[in-house]
């Protein structure tokens, strides 16, 4: 375990500890003074626990697995403008979407599949 997970879960027993404690007493003598310290205490003992979950969790790998129907061949990318012959290398993601820009004409243009049906 980590330190800071186990410091986390001290500091949440610890407050809500003292919420049910100041709870009890405010139960005893009708003061509203000790019920709101019990109340700000689990609040602050929630915070706490959330933060210290977001701050020591993991994060997820996603693996996606593609299962193809039959051969796939690298088709051939062209300039829209010029024809020219544009490496694949040169396909850059902006905002999620391809784009290719043309070494001779300097046409930077949208890279989409097209069915081959």
């Amino acid at each position: 375990m980590k330190l800071l997970t186990v410091l986390g879960a001290v500091v949440v027993a610890i407050l809500f500890f003292f919420a049910v404690i100041f709870a009890m007493a405010a139960s005893v003598a009708a003061t509203t003074t000790r019920l709101a310290v019990s109340m700000m205490l689990f609040a602050i003992g929630l915070i706490v626990a959330v933060a210290t979950y977001y701050m020591t969790r993991k994060p997820r790998t996603v693996i996606h697995q593609l299962e193809l129907s039959g051969q796939m061949q690298a088709a051939e990318l062209k300039c829209p403008r010029c024809s020219a012959s544009v490496n694949a290398n040169q396909i850059k993601l902006i905002s999620g979407v391809p784009y290719a820009t043309c070494p001779y004409c300097g046409n930077t243009f949208e890279v989409a599949e097209e069915p081959k049906w």
